[in-house]
């Protein structure tokens, strides 16, 4: 008896069973969509964490915007808490689809090593950077969304402060700001070159073009994510007798 499959073999003369699975594909472009995502979401992160620059009352109320107060008197942390979870689904799925192009054996990266060795090809040392800032965040990174879903009040220009300077968070912070800033800064250059968008009439021009650009990026957003990291680690050394103590706004007036 023939079936669906044969009867489509008879009438296109193609053999069904070697039909390629689309799967690769949509799982790609999960991995591209997802990366876009928390890029963009990075550079606003990083942007609103420098809000401590403009002093400690603007980074508490920036804070208290995201805990909904112009809705909620008083604001609700758990607000924070339902963000970072959203946030950590999507990392853990980027990470999921992501690893499957990891070397997933020690022959596996020899041969990688050696074809990178080989051609001394930029983006291909570009890839290896990725790797590893992806192994690092995949670790830190978890660390801090857990913390930011189970401690949302602890979020201010107080709370924060203590967190990295007297709970001695700051190298932990720093690995993790270098190593989300880089991977950012290339995922969004490769994703550019690898669906072709700005590509015009000169692709080649546009890869130029693009290494530029995000090198401009990187430097500027570790330039702004260092020195909030320096802000909030001076305002914890200044605050560390009276460590736990909240911020009260307009106390500073």
């Amino acid at each position: 008896m023939l079936n669906r499959e044969s009867v489509t073999e008879l009438l296109t003369g193609k053999d069904s069973t070697k039909r390629k699975s689309r799967m690769p594909a949509r799982i790609d472009f999960l991995q591209s969509a997802s990366g876009l995502i928390l890029a963009i979401f990075i550079m606003f992160h990083i942007v609103f964490e420098g809000s401590i620059l403009l002093g400690k009352e603007a980074m508490y109320t920036l804070t208290k915007m995201f805990e909904g107060e112009p809705f909620i008197e008083g604001g609700e942390p758990l607000i924070i808490s339902v963000l970072a979870f959203i946030i950590f689904s999507l990392f853990v799925l980027h990470a999921g689809v992501a690893v499957r192009k990891f070397p997933s054996s020690y022959r596996e990266y020899q041969r990688y090593a050696e074809h990178k060795e080989l051609l001394n090809h930029s983006d291909t040392n570009l890839w290896n950077v990725q790797i590893t800032t992806g192994f690092i965040m995949f670790f830190l990174g978890s660390i801090h969304l857990y913390m930011m879903m189970t401690q949302p009040e602890n979020i201010g220009p107080y709370a924060s402060s203590d967190r990295i300077y007297s709970d001695l968070m700051w190298p932990m912070y720093l690995v993790l700001l270098i190593s989300v800033v880089l991977h950012g800064g290339i995922g969004l250059y490769r994703l550019i070159i690898k669906w072709g968008w700005f590509d015009g009439k000169d692709p080649k021009r546009n890869r130029q073009r693009s290494r530029k650009i995000a090198k401009v990026l990187v430097t500027l957003y570790l330039l702004l994510g260092l020195a909030s990291l320096a802000t909030y680690m001076k305002i914890g050394y200044e605050h560390r007798d009276a460590y736990g103590e909240r911020y009260v706004p307009g106390s500073e007036k």
